[in-house]
C-alpha cells in the first residue's frame, strides 16, 4: 500500500478515506468528491520505428527524459488542485503532426505474453511519484491506434492478464483502470469493441487487478449501457460535443449505471464543458492535444489553454488564485510553431463563452471565422484543427475577438 489509496463511495471518490477536496480549508462544498484530471496521456511514450522523428519543436525527444520531465511538472498541477491524470501504456495520438500508425509504441508483445521492462519502469516511476504528492493515475492499458500490434484476441486477452497481474504485484493504491481508450474505435479486436465482451473484460480486469476499480471509455459523445453497468465507475469522453450534448451525456451514464461516479477522461480545451461538469457533479478532464499530446511533450502549466484551465480549476475548487485581467485573458497562440510548412492558430480565452466569434487576419487579410469554443483557425471539432499551409516567417497573425456584449478586442 502507497500513501495514496482511491476509494469511491456512492458517486464520489474518496482520496485517503475523505471525499476529494474536503481537505482543503474554504474548499467549495460542490467540488467535493470530483476527481479533476488531464490527459496526459503520452507519459511512457516511445517510438520504436523512429524516436528521432520526436526531436523537434526546438526540443530534443528521449522517454525517461519525457517521464522525468512529467514528474516534475506534477506538483505545480497539483497546487492548481489537479489530483489526477490518465497515461497510456499505448499512449494516444499524436493526431496533428503525425500518422499514428507509422508510430510503434507499445509495450505489449505480438501475443500479449510479454511487457517491455522499459515502459513498466517508467510506469512505475510516474505512479510513484504520484503516489508521494496525494495523486491518482488513471492507467489506461490499450489505445486503438496501436492495438493491431496485437495478432488477435487472445493475444489481447494475455496483454490485459500481463499488466493487470503488474500493477496486482506492485501493490499500487492510487490507481484507477481505463482498459481501453474509445473502445469503439477499434474494427479489428470484437473482444474490444463489442459492449457485452467489454463488460466482460471489466470484470476480469477487477479480479486480475486484485480489486482495482476498472471502467472503459467510448468516443466522445457515446457510451454504452453494458459497459456502464459493469463499471465500477464511469468514463466518458466529451470530444465534439456541444455544453448541452456534454450535459445530456453525463445524465445518461449517471442514470444507466445507478448513480456512479463520472469521470470526463479527455474532452477538449473547450472550458465552457468543465463548467457543465462541475454542474453536473462530474469530474472533467482536460486535454490540450498540442503541448500534451505531441511529443516531445512540454508538461508544464503552459501560457494560453494550460493557464486558463487550471486557474478556473483552482477557482471552481475554491482555491485562492489572483485575479487575471482582461488585458491577459485572452492570448493569440501557435505564431511561433512551425513544423515543416505547417501552422497551428488558435486564440486561448479564459471565459470562451464571452465570446461570439473570432477573426483570423493575416497580414492584413482576413482568412477565417471561428464560431466555437475553443476558437482555432480551421477548426473540425472542438479538439482538432487543420494546420495552416504553407506557414511562413515574419507573418503577421492578428485575432479579431468578437465578444457577445458587443465589444472587438485585437490580439
Amino acid at each position: 500500500m502507497g500513501k495514496t489509496s482511491i476509494s469511491i463511495q456512492g458517486g464520489d471518490f474518496l482520496i485517503n478515506d475523505r471525499k476529494v477536496y474536503s481537505d482543503l480549508p474554504g474548499s467549495n462544498t460542490r467540488a467535493h468528491g470530483l476527481l479533476m484530471n488531464a490527459r496526459l496521456i503520452q507519459g511512457i511514450f516511445d517510438d520504436k520505428t523512429d524516436p528521432d522523428r520526436f526531436n523537434r519543436f526546438g526540443r530534443t525527444f528521449d522517454p525517461d527524459r519525457n517521464t522525468d520531465d512529467l514528474i516534475k511538472a506534477l506538483p505545480q498541477w497539483y497546487l492548481y488542485g489537479l489530483r489526477a491524470f490518465t497515461v497510456g501504456l499505448q499512449g494516444g495520438g499524436p493526431c496533428f503532426t503525425t500518422d499514428n500508425k507509422t508510430i510503434d509504441n507499445n509495450p505489449y508483445g505480438p501475443d500479449g505474453q510479454t511487457l517491455d521492462p522499459d515502459y513498466l519502469a517508467r510506469l512505475d516511476r510516474l505512479i510513484r511519484a504520484a503516489d508521494d504528492l496525494g495523486m491518482v493515475v488513471i492507467v489506461s492499458f490499450f489505445y486503438p491506434g496501436q492495438l493491431p500490434r496485437l495478432k488477435d484476441e487472445q493475444a489481447v486477452i494475455s496483454a490485459l492478464k500481463s499488466i493487470s497481474g503488474f500493477l496486482k504485484a506492485q501493490r499500487y493504491s492510487n490507481i484507477l483502470i481505463e482498459v481501453c481508450n474509445e473502445m469503439d474505435m477499434d474494427k479489428r479486436h470484437p473482444v474490444i469493441h463489442d459492449p457485452s465482451e467489454m463488460a466482460r473484460l471489466i470484470s476480469m480486469t477487477k479480479q486480475l487487478s486484485g480489486g482495482m476499480p476498472v471502467s472503459c471509455s467510448a468516443s466522445g459523445g457515446t457510451s454504452f449501457k453494458e459497459v456502464s453497468q459493469a463499471s465500477d465507475f464511469i468514463l466518458i469522453h466529451g470530444n465534439g460535443c456541444t455544453r448541452q450534448q456534454f450535459a445530456n451525456l453525463i445524465r445518461k451514464v449517471r442514470q444507466e449505471s445507478g448513480g456512479k461516479p463520472v469521470i470526463c477522461n479527455e474532452d477538449s480545451p473547450a472550458l465552457g464543458n468543465l463548467q457543465v461538469a462541475f454542474d453536473q457533479h462530474c469530474s472533467w478532464g482536460y486535454y490540450n492535444s498540442i503541448t500534451k499530446q505531441e511529443p516531445p511533450a512540454d508538461w508544464s502549466i503552459t501560457p494560453g489553454q494550460d493557464q486558463f484551465f487550471a486557474w478556473r480549476m483552482a477557482r471552481d475548487i475554491g482555491l485562492a488564485v489572483d485575479e487575471i485581467p482582461e488585458s491577459d485573458q485572452y492570448k493569440l497562440m501557435g505564431c511561433d510553431l512551425f513544423l515543416d510548412d505547417r501552422q497551428w492558430i488558435r486564440l486561448d480565452a479564459l471565459f470562451p463563452e464571452l465570446i461570439d466569434y473570432v477573426e483570423f487576419w493575416l497580414d492584413g487579410q482576413l482568412v477565417d471565422i471561428s464560431y466555437d469554443e475553443p476558437f482555432m483557425l480551421n477548426q473540425m471539432t472542438n479538439f482538432f484543427q487543420r494546420s495552416w499551409t504553407p506557414a511562413k516567417s515574419g507573418s503577421h497573425w492578428q485575432a479579431h475577438i468578437h465578444l457577445r456584449d458587443g465589444r472587438v478586442l485585437e490580439r
